[in-house]
């Protein structure tokens, strides 16, 4: 299928990363994100193509995953097998959840815990439904308005990374990823994050990831001292 031909518009590239490049589009009169997994001249053909396969449907199952269970991800219009591309909804009159808590001034406190509950809430229920999202960043959370949010409003994109796993050590990693992204994003949130852990604590497999994550925050801790 030709997919410009078939109603949408020429893709205009917005950012380039180490495997996905990102265009901005209209597909069938929608804003449309598009997001195109690129060849790799250094793989093999073949397995070039199998991962390329592999991870763009990984990601879209995550996604669905998600969305099925009440989790706010952005809507797919349209896989493009051939291509490797995912044209899927683009999240309009939205920030990232980095730029709102980093314009946050009056209340900033009381702001940042609502924020955190919600942020919390919303990765119990993704581990809680085995999906890891792999990349987790307040640059990849959006946040429809910023107004009295609530859980709606809050939409994780790019999971581009993401798997399906059981594990908690998986789940330890994936909230370690958060840590250590929101911290060094965030200085001084660290009763913001306490909070975000508090609320996490509502998954019924909290306690083993959260082990878990205590045991990756000490390997990391160690691979730092070693250098």
């Amino acid at each position: 299928m030709d997919v410009e031909s078939e109603g949408s518009s020429a893709l205009r590239l917005i950012k380039q990363g180490a495997e996905a490049r990102i265009y901005a589009a209209d597909f069938l009169g929608r804003p449309t994100i598009v997001k195109e997994r690129f060849k790799k001249k250094f793989r093999h053909n073949v397995l070039d193509d199998k991962l390329r396969h592999k991870r763009t449907m990984q990601e879209v199952r995550s996604m669905h995953r998600c969305r099925k269970a009440g989790i706010a991800t952005p809507t797919v219009f349209f896989i493009d097998s051939n291509d490797y591309k995912i044209y899927m909804e683009e999240v309009q009159n939205s920030i990232t959840v980095r730029d709102y808590i980093n314009s946050l001034k009056e209340d900033k406190e009381s702001n940042l815990r609502k924020l955190a509950k919600i942020i919390g809430t919303i990765l119990a229920s993704m581990h809680n439904i085995q999906v890891i999202h792999g990349d987790l960043t307040t640059s990849n959370m959006l946040l429809k308005k910023t107004n009295d949010i609530e859980i709606a409003d809050l939409v994780l994109i790019d999971f581009g990374l993401s798997s399906i796993s059981s594990l908690a050590e998986d789940k330890g990693v994936d909230l370690y990823v958060l840590e250590r992204a929101f911290l060094s994003t965030h200085p001084n949130t660290e009763d913001a994050f306490k909070v975000i852990l508090d609320t996490y604590k509502t998954f019924k497999g909290s306690s083993e990831a959260l082990k878990k994550l205590d045991e990756v925050r000490l390997r990391g801790r160690k691979r730092t001292m070693v250098g």
